[in-house]
């Protein structure tokens, strides 16, 4: 343990790229894992990813576990089981709230917007037509969009530990 008036200066190793804490006279103490965002050590919880981020995205937008990949995350259009009827992985810990709106939101908005633009200068239809058409485009796009990204939010929250999914009592490992 350093003394209350030691300075603390945090430095990378160049060949491993391991943070390190020391003093300032160049000697180094103890070499531990620092996270990143937080600038603090590590738990031996959070050194080890055993819920990587990118395969839960992919399985949540897929509407799907984010944990087996298997089990449906959705008993209807828009309602979350409470666990996995494969893995028995507890889901109702999610608060996706409005951010799967949203995203459907930005997504559709990018998608049309270009397209409403390019349409209406190529071919110049009339502006109930074109109305018409962009209407039923749109409705569809985020009928088809807000599932997945609710899935992707979900897939987030249980890969990140937000919210209860950090407990992990009585779990078995995937299949």
């Amino acid at each position: 343990m350093l003394c209350p008036g030691q300075e603390i200066q945090l430095r990378r190793v160049a060949a491993t790229g391991i943070p390190q804490v020391g003093p300032l006279n160049g000697h180094v103490r103890d070499s531990i894992r620092m996270n990143k965002l937080t600038a603090r050590p590590e738990t031996a919880a959070e050194t080890v990813d055993d819920r990587p981020m990118k395969p839960a995205m992919f399985r949540g937008f897929r509407r799907r576990c984010p944990r087996c990949g298997k089990g449906k995350i959705f008993n209807g259009y828009l309602k979350v089981v409470d666990h996995c009827p494969v893995c028995d992985e507890d889901l109702h810990h999610h608060r996706a709230d409005d951010g799967p709106a949203y995203l459907t939101i930005l997504i559709v908005g990018h998608i049309m917007a270009p397209l409403l633009l390019i349409v209406f200068i190529k071919f110049r239809p009339e502006p109930l037509v074109l109305a018409g058409f962009f209407m039923v485009g749109t409705v569809a796009l985020s009928l088809y969009f807000l599932p997945r990204l609710k899935g992707l939010v979900v897939a987030i929250q249980w890969s990140r530990r937000m919210g209860g999914f950090g407990e992990t009592v009585g779990l078995r490992p995937p299949s």
